[in-house]
């Protein structure tokens, strides 16, 4: 009997103690110790930029047209290697035959020019020598005049005649100015069948091939796309109407290109733009960035990631922006600074003023009062008699094995497996303290 309820009094404790074990691997809320996540204020540089997308442009490029129409017969030769013809990326010199125009309907016009301008001066010859005859005659009636041997109606005629081939001779020679003109119209016009580049460049566009008809209308033609020099490119960036007023000249600018990954490019702000454009009720502003490309490896036309350096500072002491945002629970705060922390508000500090909550043992904090300066987006620039390098601030805080943390806090690196069963979670009640 004494047996039997030695065993029943074992049984009882084993389940007391099972059962303790098991509300207290159970219950949540007895693993809500917090624990914080601190970074250690570190030194080092800081810069401040604006962030935009723009896309690289040849620092001056012509366009090069038709001035008259007709069918293209030929590219001109190469430069570099007269066996092969004009084409994209050739580059060019001034002067450099593009391409030409069948010249036949233009040749055809200057000789009928220049057929007409023979004509006009050989009736110039004629008009000349009436003039001359209608001069003398008229010289001839005014001396019989004198000796009234003349009819009246004779000598008006005579004089009448003399009027008349002086006008005839002006005729003649305003003819013959005509005529000389279209022969340069005509002489112009064959030219402009031999298409020249206005510039020394690289060609960045043929628009047109052999045997293509060009028309000349109001609107030239575009043939060819020439860059004038390739070793001075511009980035047109394009600015948020938010960020364009912290834009200024001269402003150093430093820019990617995914062509080439990890290289950084710089340049300078040469010019703003006021014409804005808006997008979807989005207004930018166009901001120009020279840039030297004395190594040829910026291409026309590839996306740029650019960053404005608005300010830079260099070592000074850093925290990450997290470690100002995070505010702890009154409950967390020191009791020797709990007043003082309740009443101050580091949501809302004074201008430049900030706070950063460092552990004071025993899961408690204390406050920091820093000056904050710039701001990366990322880590901010502190200063103060209570701030040093290497101090642990604190930037969020996790609950102890519940994978989870408070909403100053990030994710927590733990995971948990979807596919077991989850224990339920008690409501409503409070854990025993510890023994």
């Amino acid at each position: 009997m004494k047996v039997f309820k030695r065993i029943l009094v074992t049984l009882i404790l084993l389940g007391g103690v099972g059962a303790g074990a098991a509300y207290y691997a159970w219950y949540p809320g007895y693993h809500n110790a917090p624990v914080f996540r601190t970074a250690a204020v570190e030194r080092g540089d800081l810069l401040v930029t604006i962030s935009a997308t723009g896309t690289v442009e040849p620092e001056e490029v012509v366009d090069v047209g038709a001035q008259i129409m007709g069918r293209i017969v030929e590219f001109g030769r190469d430069p570099k290697d007269p066996s092969k013809f004009v084409d994209y990326g050739s580059e060019v010199e001034e002067g450099t035959v593009l391409a030409r125009i069948d010249p036949t309907p233009y040749e055809a016009t200057l000789e009928q020019a220049e057929a007409a301008l023979q004509r006009a001066k050989a009736e110039l010859l004629q008009l000349e020598a009436k003039y001359e005859q209608a001069e003398k005659e008229w010289r001839r009636a005014e001396t019989l005049r004198s000796k009234n041997a003349i009819a009246e109606t004779d000598y008006d005629t005579i004089v009448a005649n003399y009027k008349a081939a002086k006008a005839n001779l002006e005729v003649g020679k305003a003819n013959v100015r005509q005529q000389e003109a279209a022969v340069r119209v005509a002489k112009t016009n064959l030219g402009y069948t031999t298409i020249v580049s206005p510039v020394r460049g690289v060609i960045l566009d043929r628009r047109v091939n052999i045997g293509q008809t060009v028309v000349a209308s109001l609107n030239a033609p575009s043939l060819f796309l020439i860059a004038k020099d390739l070793r001075r490119m511009q980035v047109w960036a394009s600015v948020n109407e938010a960020d364009i007023g912290r834009i200024r000249l001269n402003m150093p600018v430093r820019f990617t290109v995914d062509a080439y990954p990890g290289q950084v490019f710089h340049g300078t702000v040469t010019q703003i733009r006021l014409n804005a454009t808006m997008t979807q009720n989005i207004v930018t502003y166009t901001v120009i960035v020279t840039t030297d490309n004395s190594s040829g490896k910026l291409l026309p036309y590839l996306t740029a990631n650019v960053q404005f350096e608005e300010a830079e500072r260099k070592n000074v002491l850093l925290v990450p922006n997290a470690a100002l945002r995070w505010n702890p629970k009154p409950s967390q705060i020191a009791p020797t600074v709990r007043a003082e922390a309740g009443t101050a508000s580091p949501n809302s500090p004074a201008a430049g003023r900030g706070v950063l909550w460092v552990e004071a043992g025993g899961g408690f904090v204390q406050p920091v009062s820093v000056q904050v300066g710039l701001s990366d987006g990322v880590k901010t620039e502190v200063s103060g008699p209570s701030v040093q390098e290497g101090m642990l601030v604190i930037v969020g805080e996790e609950t102890a094995g519940s994978g989870q943390e408070t909403p100053s806090g990030r994710a927590s690196s733990e995971t948990t497996n979807p596919f077991l069963p989850k224990l339920p979670k008690l409501r409503g009640a409070k854990p025993p303290p510890p023994p």
